[in-house]
Protein backbone atom coordinates (compact mmCIF):
# COMPACT_ATOMS: atom_id res chain seq x y z
CA UNK A 1 0.00 0.00 0.00
CA UNK A 2 1.56 3.27 -1.16
CA UNK A 3 2.11 5.82 1.53
CA UNK A 4 -0.01 8.95 1.64
CA UNK A 5 1.09 12.03 0.31
CA UNK A 6 2.07 14.71 2.71
CA UNK A 7 -0.31 17.01 4.26
CA UNK A 8 2.51 19.57 5.21
CA UNK A 9 6.15 20.12 4.64
CA UNK A 10 8.41 22.18 6.42
CA UNK A 11 12.37 21.96 4.59
CA UNK A 12 15.13 23.79 6.01
CA UNK A 13 12.98 26.67 8.65
CA UNK A 14 15.31 28.57 10.28
CA UNK A 15 14.36 31.29 12.71
CA UNK A 16 16.86 33.22 14.62
CA UNK A 17 15.82 35.89 18.25
CA UNK A 18 18.72 38.52 19.17
CA UNK A 19 21.40 36.80 17.30
CA UNK A 20 21.10 33.81 18.55
CA UNK A 21 19.89 30.29 15.98
CA UNK A 22 16.47 29.03 18.06
CA UNK A 23 15.72 26.50 14.83
CA UNK A 24 18.19 25.15 12.25
CA UNK A 25 17.13 24.00 9.05
CA UNK A 26 13.81 22.12 10.42
CA UNK A 27 12.91 19.61 7.95
CA UNK A 28 10.29 16.88 8.31
CA UNK A 29 6.63 15.83 6.67
CA UNK A 30 3.28 15.16 8.21
CA UNK A 31 0.24 13.00 6.89
CA UNK A 32 -3.24 13.14 6.97
CA UNK A 33 -4.65 10.68 9.81
CA UNK A 34 -1.28 10.19 11.42
CA UNK A 35 -0.66 11.93 15.03
CA UNK A 36 2.88 13.20 15.32
CA UNK A 37 4.19 13.75 18.87
CA UNK A 38 6.73 16.76 19.14
CA UNK A 39 9.03 16.31 22.15
CA UNK A 40 11.68 18.31 23.59
CA UNK A 41 13.13 20.60 26.37
CA UNK A 42 11.69 24.18 26.91
CA UNK A 43 13.78 26.36 24.51
CA UNK A 44 14.34 23.58 21.79
CA UNK A 45 12.43 25.31 19.49
CA UNK A 46 8.87 23.28 19.66
CA UNK A 47 6.82 26.49 19.95
CA UNK A 48 8.51 28.61 17.87
CA UNK A 49 8.22 26.20 15.03
CA UNK A 50 4.92 25.56 15.58
CA UNK A 51 4.10 29.76 15.47
CA UNK A 52 5.72 29.61 12.16
CA UNK A 53 3.38 26.92 11.21
CA UNK A 54 0.50 29.09 12.48
CA UNK A 55 1.35 32.35 10.92
CA UNK A 56 2.20 33.91 14.41
CA UNK A 57 5.82 34.24 13.31
CA UNK A 58 8.32 34.21 9.61
CA UNK A 59 10.65 31.70 9.21
CA UNK A 60 14.09 33.63 8.33
CA UNK A 61 15.05 30.68 5.98
CA UNK A 62 13.32 27.69 4.20
CA UNK A 63 9.88 26.63 3.17
CA UNK A 64 6.87 24.86 4.02
CA UNK A 65 3.95 23.25 1.98
CA UNK A 66 0.87 21.96 2.01
CA UNK A 67 -0.57 19.68 -0.27
CA UNK A 68 2.70 20.10 -2.33
CA UNK A 69 1.85 23.84 -2.79
CA UNK A 70 4.01 26.59 -1.19
CA UNK A 71 2.32 27.89 2.04
CA UNK A 72 3.81 31.47 3.33
CA UNK A 73 1.18 32.17 6.19
CA UNK A 74 1.49 36.24 6.90
CA UNK A 75 -0.82 36.64 9.80
CA UNK A 76 -2.50 33.58 11.97
CA UNK A 77 -5.71 33.98 9.42
CA UNK A 78 -3.90 32.87 6.51
CA UNK A 79 -3.11 29.48 8.59
CA UNK A 80 -6.79 29.54 9.38
CA UNK A 81 -8.06 29.66 5.85
CA UNK A 82 -5.65 26.86 4.79
CA UNK A 83 -7.71 24.51 7.52
CA UNK A 84 -5.00 25.22 10.46
CA UNK A 85 -6.20 25.39 14.06
CA UNK A 86 -3.56 25.74 16.74
CA UNK A 87 -4.30 25.17 20.51
CA UNK A 88 -1.58 27.16 22.33
CA UNK A 89 -0.36 26.38 25.70
CA UNK A 90 -1.14 29.81 26.75
CA UNK A 91 -4.43 29.94 25.61
CA UNK A 92 -6.10 32.83 23.58
CA UNK A 93 -9.44 33.54 24.69
CA UNK A 94 -11.29 36.70 25.94
CA UNK A 95 -12.09 36.22 29.63
CA UNK A 96 -14.65 38.73 29.40
CA UNK A 97 -17.11 36.92 27.18
CA UNK A 98 -19.19 34.09 27.39
CA UNK A 99 -18.05 30.67 26.15
CA UNK A 100 -20.19 30.79 23.41
CA UNK A 101 -18.91 34.13 22.36
CA UNK A 102 -15.32 32.70 22.40
CA UNK A 103 -15.75 29.59 20.37
CA UNK A 104 -17.73 31.83 17.39
CA UNK A 105 -14.87 35.09 17.32
CA UNK A 106 -14.83 34.49 13.49
CA UNK A 107 -18.09 32.83 12.77
CA UNK A 108 -20.87 33.87 14.07
CA UNK A 109 -24.26 32.36 12.61
CA UNK A 110 -26.10 35.13 11.06
CA UNK A 111 -30.03 35.56 10.88
CA UNK A 112 -31.58 35.18 7.77
CA UNK A 113 -34.96 36.28 6.02
CA UNK A 114 -36.32 34.32 3.01
CA UNK A 115 -32.97 33.55 2.03
CA UNK A 116 -31.60 37.07 2.33
CA UNK A 117 -28.76 36.84 5.47
CA UNK A 118 -28.97 40.14 7.89
CA UNK A 119 -26.41 42.22 9.54
CA UNK A 120 -27.59 39.86 12.85
CA UNK A 121 -26.32 37.39 15.12
CA UNK A 122 -27.88 34.20 15.06
CA UNK A 123 -28.21 34.00 19.08
CA UNK A 124 -30.59 30.25 19.19
CA UNK A 125 -28.26 29.10 16.37
CA UNK A 126 -24.72 30.44 18.39
CA UNK A 127 -25.82 28.79 21.35
CA UNK A 128 -27.09 25.76 20.38
CA UNK A 129 -23.96 25.22 17.99
CA UNK A 130 -21.81 26.16 21.35
CA UNK A 131 -24.09 23.27 23.56
CA UNK A 132 -22.79 20.77 21.04
CA UNK A 133 -19.28 21.32 20.80
CA UNK A 134 -19.04 21.57 24.38
CA UNK A 135 -20.65 18.21 24.52
CA UNK A 136 -18.00 16.86 22.42
CA UNK A 137 -15.46 17.82 25.20
CA UNK A 138 -18.19 16.88 27.97
CA UNK A 139 -17.61 20.56 29.68
CA UNK A 140 -21.06 21.03 31.40
CA UNK A 141 -21.84 24.82 31.59
CA UNK A 142 -24.06 27.24 30.24
CA UNK A 143 -22.77 28.71 26.89
CA UNK A 144 -23.54 32.06 28.38
CA UNK A 145 -21.15 31.60 31.09
CA UNK A 146 -18.01 33.94 31.21
CA UNK A 147 -14.78 32.55 30.35
CA UNK A 148 -13.50 34.61 33.60
CA UNK A 149 -15.91 32.17 35.60
CA UNK A 150 -13.92 29.49 34.73
CA UNK A 151 -10.89 27.24 36.07
CA UNK A 152 -8.01 26.98 34.00
CA UNK A 153 -8.37 23.52 32.84
CA UNK A 154 -12.51 24.57 31.80
CA UNK A 155 -10.73 26.92 29.59
CA UNK A 156 -8.41 24.64 27.87
CA UNK A 157 -11.29 22.51 27.53
CA UNK A 158 -13.22 25.63 25.83
CA UNK A 159 -10.29 26.30 23.45
CA UNK A 160 -10.52 22.79 22.39
CA UNK A 161 -13.40 22.87 21.36
CA UNK A 162 -12.69 25.89 19.51
CA UNK A 163 -10.78 23.78 17.27
CA UNK A 164 -13.21 20.86 16.71
CA UNK A 165 -15.61 23.44 15.72
CA UNK A 166 -12.65 24.66 12.89
CA UNK A 167 -12.94 21.65 11.18
CA UNK A 168 -9.16 21.62 11.24
CA UNK A 169 -7.06 19.75 8.45
CA UNK A 170 -4.14 20.32 10.85
CA UNK A 171 -4.35 20.62 14.59
CA UNK A 172 -1.71 21.54 16.39
CA UNK A 173 -1.94 21.04 20.30
CA UNK A 174 0.60 22.83 22.65
CA UNK A 175 0.98 21.24 25.74
CA UNK A 176 -3.21 20.50 25.92
CA UNK A 177 -3.35 18.48 29.01
CA UNK A 178 -1.25 20.75 31.09
CA UNK A 179 -4.43 22.55 33.18
CA UNK A 180 -6.60 18.84 32.79
CA UNK A 181 -7.44 16.30 35.67
CA UNK A 182 -6.65 12.39 34.35
CA UNK A 183 -10.50 12.33 33.37
CA UNK A 184 -10.62 15.26 31.35
CA UNK A 185 -6.97 14.10 29.69
CA UNK A 186 -8.76 10.85 28.33
CA UNK A 187 -11.84 12.74 27.01
CA UNK A 188 -9.21 14.88 24.92
CA UNK A 189 -7.78 11.55 24.08
CA UNK A 190 -10.58 10.35 22.63
CA UNK A 191 -11.10 13.33 20.62
CA UNK A 192 -8.01 13.57 19.42
CA UNK A 193 -8.22 9.66 18.11
CA UNK A 194 -11.80 10.35 16.62
CA UNK A 195 -10.12 13.50 14.45
CA UNK A 196 -7.54 11.10 13.95
CA UNK A 197 -9.70 8.46 12.34
CA UNK A 198 -11.67 11.39 10.44
CA UNK A 199 -8.38 12.10 8.50
CA UNK A 200 -7.08 14.74 10.47
CA UNK A 201 -3.45 15.45 10.76
CA UNK A 202 -2.34 16.42 14.26
CA UNK A 203 0.85 18.01 15.66
CA UNK A 204 1.01 16.47 19.56
CA UNK A 205 3.49 18.73 22.10
CA UNK A 206 3.78 17.38 25.14
CA UNK A 207 6.06 17.13 28.28
CA UNK A 208 4.35 13.93 29.26
CA UNK A 209 6.51 11.79 27.31
CA UNK A 210 4.20 8.30 27.99
CA UNK A 211 1.17 10.38 26.77
CA UNK A 212 3.49 10.87 23.53
CA UNK A 213 4.14 7.21 23.57
CA UNK A 214 0.08 5.87 23.79
CA UNK A 215 -1.49 8.47 21.80
CA UNK A 216 1.09 9.58 18.78
CA UNK A 217 1.73 7.32 15.41
CA UNK A 218 5.17 9.46 15.31
CA UNK A 219 7.61 11.58 17.08
CA UNK A 220 9.68 14.39 16.10
CA UNK A 221 12.65 15.13 19.05
CA UNK A 222 14.16 18.56 18.30
CA UNK A 223 17.26 19.78 21.16
CA UNK A 224 18.61 23.29 20.86
CA UNK A 225 16.86 24.03 17.88
CA UNK A 226 17.73 20.74 15.71
CA UNK A 227 15.94 17.76 15.15
CA UNK A 228 17.93 15.00 17.01
CA UNK A 229 15.64 11.75 15.97
CA UNK A 230 12.50 11.03 13.92
CA UNK A 231 10.48 8.33 13.15
CA UNK A 232 7.50 5.75 13.60
CA UNK A 233 7.07 6.03 17.88
CA UNK A 234 7.44 2.14 17.50
CA UNK A 235 10.82 1.21 18.71
CA UNK A 236 10.47 4.30 21.16
CA UNK A 237 10.69 4.39 25.05
CA UNK A 238 10.68 6.98 28.32
CA UNK A 239 14.81 6.33 28.35
CA UNK A 240 15.23 7.42 24.62
CA UNK A 241 13.40 10.19 24.58
CA UNK A 242 14.74 11.56 27.45
CA UNK A 243 18.09 11.15 26.32
CA UNK A 244 17.60 12.63 22.81
CA UNK A 245 15.96 15.17 24.76
CA UNK A 246 18.11 16.43 26.86
CA UNK A 247 21.72 14.79 25.28
CA UNK A 248 22.24 12.93 28.56
CA UNK A 249 20.61 10.39 31.06
CA UNK A 250 17.98 11.20 33.73
CA UNK A 251 18.80 8.84 35.70
CA UNK A 252 16.71 9.94 39.00
CA UNK A 253 13.74 12.50 38.39
CA UNK A 254 13.15 12.73 42.15
CA UNK A 255 15.86 13.61 44.49
CA UNK A 256 17.05 12.08 47.75
CA UNK A 257 14.03 12.61 50.12
CA UNK A 258 14.67 13.42 53.97
CA UNK A 259 11.88 14.29 56.12
CA UNK A 260 12.64 17.21 58.39
CA UNK A 261 14.28 16.02 61.65
CA UNK A 262 11.72 18.22 64.15
CA UNK A 263 8.30 19.29 63.79
CA UNK A 264 8.15 22.66 64.31
CA UNK A 265 4.79 24.33 63.34
CA UNK A 266 4.95 27.16 60.40
CA UNK A 267 1.91 27.54 59.15
CA UNK A 268 -1.53 26.02 61.10
CA UNK A 269 -5.48 26.76 59.37
CA UNK A 270 -7.82 25.99 61.40
CA UNK A 271 -11.47 25.23 60.30
CA UNK A 272 -11.22 27.96 57.66
CA UNK A 273 -14.51 27.94 55.44
CA UNK A 274 -15.65 29.98 52.50
CA UNK A 275 -19.44 29.60 51.71
CA UNK A 276 -19.19 27.37 48.41
CA UNK A 277 -15.50 26.94 48.12
CA UNK A 278 -13.82 25.31 51.34
CA UNK A 279 -15.45 23.84 54.49
CA UNK A 280 -13.49 23.21 57.56
CA UNK A 281 -10.27 23.19 56.25
CA UNK A 282 -7.96 22.14 58.68
CA UNK A 283 -3.96 21.10 58.71
CA UNK A 284 -0.93 22.05 60.41
CA UNK A 285 2.62 22.72 57.81
CA UNK A 286 5.91 22.16 59.65
CA UNK A 287 9.24 23.82 58.95
CA UNK A 288 10.97 21.41 55.99
CA UNK A 289 8.49 19.59 55.57
CA UNK A 290 7.02 19.07 52.11
CA UNK A 291 3.15 18.80 52.06
CA UNK A 292 0.96 17.99 48.90
CA UNK A 293 -2.63 18.47 47.72
CA UNK A 294 -4.21 16.18 45.39
CA UNK A 295 -7.41 16.53 44.16
CA UNK A 296 -9.39 16.77 40.77
CA UNK A 297 -9.61 20.44 39.07
CA UNK A 298 -12.65 21.90 41.03
CA UNK A 299 -12.03 20.50 44.53
CA UNK A 300 -10.74 23.84 46.10
CA UNK A 301 -6.86 23.27 46.02
CA UNK A 302 -5.91 26.50 44.23
CA UNK A 303 -9.06 28.54 46.13
CA UNK A 304 -7.06 27.26 48.69
CA UNK A 305 -3.69 29.02 48.14
CA UNK A 306 -4.95 32.08 47.17
CA UNK A 307 -6.93 32.67 50.87
CA UNK A 308 -3.94 32.03 52.35
CA UNK A 309 -2.04 34.36 50.36
CA UNK A 310 -4.36 36.57 50.90
CA UNK A 311 -5.69 37.18 47.11
CA UNK A 312 -9.50 36.02 47.91
CA UNK A 313 -11.74 36.41 51.24
CA UNK A 314 -12.91 34.06 53.55
CA UNK A 315 -15.93 33.81 55.88
CA UNK A 316 -14.98 32.45 58.84
CA UNK A 317 -11.43 30.14 60.43
CA UNK A 318 -7.70 31.19 61.49
CA UNK A 319 -4.44 31.21 60.05
CA UNK A 320 -1.22 31.10 62.70
CA UNK A 321 2.20 32.06 61.45
CA UNK A 322 5.01 30.75 64.14
CA UNK A 323 2.15 31.10 66.20
CA UNK A 324 1.32 34.36 65.55
CA UNK A 325 -2.28 35.13 63.68
CA UNK A 326 -2.23 35.96 60.03
CA UNK A 327 -4.22 38.44 58.86
CA UNK A 328 -3.85 37.63 55.10
CA UNK A 329 -2.96 39.87 52.05
CA UNK A 330 -0.05 39.60 49.69
CA UNK A 331 1.74 42.59 51.25
CA UNK A 332 1.43 40.98 54.47
CA UNK A 333 2.18 37.87 53.30
CA UNK A 334 5.25 38.65 51.85
CA UNK A 335 6.34 40.68 54.80
CA UNK A 336 6.02 37.64 57.13
CA UNK A 337 8.16 35.11 54.52
CA UNK A 338 5.27 33.66 52.63
CA UNK A 339 6.08 33.06 48.92
CA UNK A 340 3.25 32.02 46.01
CA UNK A 341 3.84 30.93 42.96
CA UNK A 342 0.29 30.64 40.55
CA UNK A 343 -1.17 28.17 38.27
CA UNK A 344 -1.74 31.41 36.14
CA UNK A 345 1.56 32.77 35.15
CA UNK A 346 0.51 34.99 32.55
CA UNK A 347 -1.98 36.73 34.52
CA UNK A 348 -0.98 36.73 38.07
CA UNK A 349 2.98 35.69 37.93
CA UNK A 350 4.47 38.24 35.14
CA UNK A 351 4.46 41.08 33.82
CA UNK A 352 4.15 40.47 30.62
CA UNK A 353 6.04 43.35 28.60
CA UNK A 354 8.87 43.94 31.02
CA UNK A 355 12.27 42.01 31.12
CA UNK A 356 13.07 39.17 32.91
CA UNK A 357 15.63 40.90 34.98
CA UNK A 358 12.93 43.19 36.28
CA UNK A 359 10.31 40.02 36.94
CA UNK A 360 12.58 38.02 38.67
CA UNK A 361 13.30 41.40 40.68
CA UNK A 362 10.47 42.38 42.01
CA UNK A 363 9.76 40.57 45.40
CA UNK A 364 13.42 41.07 46.13
CA UNK A 365 13.90 45.25 45.50
CA UNK A 366 13.72 45.69 49.07
CA UNK A 367 16.89 43.68 50.30
CA UNK A 368 18.81 45.75 47.45
CA UNK A 369 17.93 49.36 48.75
CA UNK A 370 21.16 49.41 50.73
CA UNK A 371 21.63 53.45 51.04
CA UNK A 372 19.49 55.83 53.64
CA UNK A 373 17.82 57.05 49.92
CA UNK A 374 16.69 53.46 48.82
CA UNK A 375 18.74 53.65 46.09
CA UNK A 376 19.27 50.14 44.22
CA UNK A 377 22.75 48.70 44.26
CA UNK A 378 21.60 47.15 40.58
CA UNK A 379 25.01 45.42 40.53
CA UNK A 380 24.23 43.07 43.48
CA UNK A 381 20.46 42.62 41.75
CA UNK A 382 21.46 41.87 38.79
CA UNK A 383 24.33 39.19 40.09
CA UNK A 384 21.66 37.63 42.14
CA UNK A 385 19.18 38.13 39.47
CA UNK A 386 21.97 36.17 37.24
CA UNK A 387 22.26 33.26 40.05
CA UNK A 388 18.84 32.12 40.69
CA UNK A 389 17.67 32.04 36.97
CA UNK A 390 20.81 30.12 36.55
CA UNK A 391 19.31 27.80 39.10
CA UNK A 392 16.53 27.32 37.25
CA UNK A 393 17.81 26.55 33.83
CA UNK A 394 16.07 29.43 32.45
CA UNK A 395 16.87 29.65 28.51
CA UNK A 396 17.30 33.27 27.37
CA UNK A 397 18.88 35.43 25.17
CA UNK A 398 19.78 38.45 28.17
CA UNK A 399 18.31 39.01 31.89
CA UNK A 400 17.60 42.96 30.78
CA UNK A 401 16.79 42.59 27.22
CA UNK A 402 14.49 39.72 26.70
CA UNK A 403 11.08 40.43 27.53
CA UNK A 404 9.06 37.52 29.60
CA UNK A 405 6.17 37.50 26.48
CA UNK A 406 8.97 36.28 24.10
CA UNK A 407 9.72 33.24 26.39
CA UNK A 408 7.91 29.61 26.22
CA UNK A 409 5.77 28.71 28.79
CA UNK A 410 8.79 26.67 30.09
CA UNK A 411 11.06 29.27 30.85
CA UNK A 412 8.16 32.13 32.02
CA UNK A 413 7.75 29.35 34.49
CA UNK A 414 11.13 29.86 35.75
CA UNK A 415 11.37 33.44 35.99
CA UNK A 416 7.74 32.88 38.15
CA UNK A 417 9.89 30.58 40.67
CA UNK A 418 13.12 32.50 40.53
CA UNK A 419 11.43 35.67 41.48
CA UNK A 420 10.46 33.92 44.82
CA UNK A 421 14.00 32.51 44.97
CA UNK A 422 15.51 35.42 45.34
CA UNK A 423 14.25 36.14 48.73
CA UNK A 424 14.63 32.98 50.47
CA UNK A 425 10.95 32.35 51.53
CA UNK A 426 10.28 30.98 55.16
CA UNK A 427 6.86 29.37 53.76
CA UNK A 428 6.40 28.39 49.84
CA UNK A 429 2.86 27.48 48.54
CA UNK A 430 3.64 26.04 44.99
CA UNK A 431 0.28 25.41 42.42
CA UNK A 432 1.61 23.32 39.91
CA UNK A 433 4.96 24.35 39.76
CA UNK A 434 6.00 22.20 37.04
CA UNK A 435 3.34 22.71 34.90
CA UNK A 436 4.71 23.01 31.00
CA UNK A 437 8.36 22.20 32.25
CA UNK A 438 10.26 19.52 30.41
CA UNK A 439 11.70 16.36 32.20
CA UNK A 440 15.33 17.69 32.31
CA UNK A 441 14.09 21.04 34.59
CA UNK A 442 11.42 18.96 36.49
CA UNK A 443 14.72 17.45 37.93
CA UNK A 444 16.45 20.66 38.38
CA UNK A 445 13.15 22.20 40.37
CA UNK A 446 12.60 18.94 42.35
CA UNK A 447 16.32 19.46 43.53
CA UNK A 448 15.27 23.21 44.06
CA UNK A 449 12.23 22.57 46.42
CA UNK A 450 14.08 19.67 48.15
CA UNK A 451 17.28 22.11 49.28
CA UNK A 452 14.85 24.80 50.58
CA UNK A 453 12.89 22.16 52.39
CA UNK A 454 16.44 20.97 53.64
CA UNK A 455 17.50 24.73 54.32
CA UNK A 456 14.11 24.54 56.53
CA UNK A 457 11.50 26.11 53.96
CA UNK A 458 8.12 24.68 55.09
CA UNK A 459 6.44 23.90 51.65
CA UNK A 460 2.48 23.30 50.56
CA UNK A 461 2.44 22.06 47.02
CA UNK A 462 -0.40 21.35 44.86
CA UNK A 463 -0.08 19.00 41.32
CA UNK A 464 -2.35 16.94 39.30
CA UNK A 465 0.21 14.81 39.12
CA UNK A 466 0.21 12.28 41.54
CA UNK A 467 3.90 10.45 40.78
CA UNK A 468 5.20 14.14 41.45
CA UNK A 469 3.33 14.29 44.98
CA UNK A 470 4.72 11.08 45.58
CA UNK A 471 7.78 11.47 44.71
CA UNK A 472 8.25 14.76 46.57
CA UNK A 473 6.40 15.02 49.51
CA UNK A 474 6.31 13.94 53.11
CA UNK A 475 2.50 13.77 53.46
CA UNK A 476 -0.74 14.38 51.22
CA UNK A 477 -3.82 15.66 51.77
CA UNK A 478 -6.54 14.98 48.94
CA UNK A 479 -9.11 17.59 48.92
CA UNK A 480 -12.81 16.53 47.36
CA UNK A 481 -15.75 19.12 47.04
CA UNK A 482 -13.66 22.14 48.97
CA UNK A 483 -12.82 19.68 51.77
CA UNK A 484 -10.14 17.40 53.18
CA UNK A 485 -11.23 14.17 52.30
CA UNK A 486 -8.14 12.13 53.18
CA UNK A 487 -4.57 12.45 54.70
CA UNK A 488 -1.79 10.32 53.95
CA UNK A 489 1.85 9.84 55.22
CA UNK A 490 4.56 9.13 53.35
CA UNK A 491 5.07 5.12 54.22
CA UNK A 492 1.67 4.60 53.21
CA UNK A 493 1.47 6.22 49.72
CA UNK A 494 0.03 4.90 47.18
CA UNK A 495 -1.33 6.07 43.97
CA UNK A 496 -4.83 4.50 43.82
CA UNK A 497 -5.77 5.54 47.06
CA UNK A 498 -4.78 8.91 46.11
CA UNK A 499 -7.01 9.01 42.94
CA UNK A 500 -10.10 6.92 45.04
CA UNK A 501 -9.85 9.57 47.70
CA UNK A 502 -10.03 12.62 45.26
CA UNK A 503 -12.88 10.70 42.98
CA UNK A 504 -14.73 9.79 46.29
CA UNK A 505 -16.73 12.81 47.52
CA UNK A 506 -18.89 10.94 50.74
CA UNK A 507 -15.50 10.21 53.66
CA UNK A 508 -14.43 13.29 55.44
CA UNK A 509 -11.49 13.05 57.62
Amino acid sequence: MAEPSPLIEFRAIDKRFFGVDVLKSISFSLAPGRVLGLVGENGAGKSTLMNILGGVLAADSGTMLIRGEPFLPRKPRDAAAAGIAFVHQELNLFTNLSIAENLHLDSFPRRSVYGLRLPLIDRAAVRARSRKLLEQVQLHHDPNTLVSALSPGERQLVEIARSVGAEARLLILDEPTTSLTAPEADRLFEIIKRLRDRGVAIIYISHRLEDVLSLCDDVLVLRDGQVVSSGPIVGYTPERLIREMVGRNVDQLFPAHQAPATLKPMLEVERLSREGVLTDISFTLHRGELLGIAGLMGAGRTELARILFGLDPFDSGRIVIEGQPLIPSPRECIRRGIAFLTENRREEGLLMDDSILNNASLVALPLFARTPLKFIARSALRFRAKETTEATRLRAAGLSRQMARTLSGGNQQKVVLAKWLMKPPAILILDEPTRGIDVGAKQEVYRIIQALADQGTAILMISSEIEELIGTCDRVMVMAAGRIVDRIDRAEFDRHRILCAALNTGVIV
